[in-house]
């Protein structure tokens, strides 16, 4: 999986990350900033590997993830690892201590932090959490928040509740799982996945 080129590891998180978004070739050469015949060299090479998946709608072909594939799922959770290892060395940091949060099933970091580093003024984690685990999860970022100058803004989701605000398309949590995997990648995989399936 080395050999996978940074325009295709952004086309495949684009169409992940962004559900609410139906992505032909011209529209993903957009997102990603390349021409259009760079998109579409790039989708026929992923077509053919069944990561993804087209389906024609007038004369234009939509793409969307292969989901039902193993193989596809680990392709994704390969490149949310590779993600986060090729951040910038100040939201590495933060992945870091992210990771120190035990008691969540996933994190997400999100916001500002991934685009201004040191000068973003709070750090905005979405955590995919298990209720009952909640004061437990409190603790540990207070822990997180006393050794540092940036305190945590968390977002709470029970994977119920991401799959229901992923399906009615709302603006906050589109956001937030637009950012970096901290951890739990198969997890937030699946829960974009199902929020899918009608």
């Amino acid at each position: 999986m080395k050999d996978i080129t940074s325009n295709e590891m952004m086309f495949v998180l684009n169409i992940l990350k962004s559900p609410e978004i139906n992505y032909n070739a011209n529209s993903m050469a957009s997102a990603i900033g390349i021409s259009r015949m760079g998109a579409l060299k790039i989708a026929r090479k992923l077509e053919q590997d069944d990561i993804i998946i087209s389906r024609k709608w007038g004369k234009a072909k939509f793409y969307s993830l292969n989901f039902d594939s193993d193989y596809v799922r680990d392709y994704v959770k390969f490149l949310l690892k590779r993600e986060a290892k090729q951040s910038h060395p100040y939201v590495k940091v933060w992945i870091e201590d992210i990771r120190k949060i035990k008691s969540a099933d996933a994190a997400i970091l999100f916001g500002s932090v991934l685009r201004k580093h040191k000068d973003a003024r709070d750090i905005d984690v979405m955590l995919l959490i298990n209720p009952k685990n909640y004061h437990k999860i409190q603790k540990e970022i207070q822990e997180i928040d006393a050794l540092n100058t940036k305190k945590i803004h968390p977002m709470y989701q029970t994977k119920e509740d991401l799959i229901k605000n992923l399906k009615k398309e709302d603006r906050p949590l589109l956001s937030a799982i637009k950012g970096i995997a901290a951890f739990g990648e198969d997890i937030i995989i699946n829960a974009i996945k199902d929020s899918l399936s009608k």
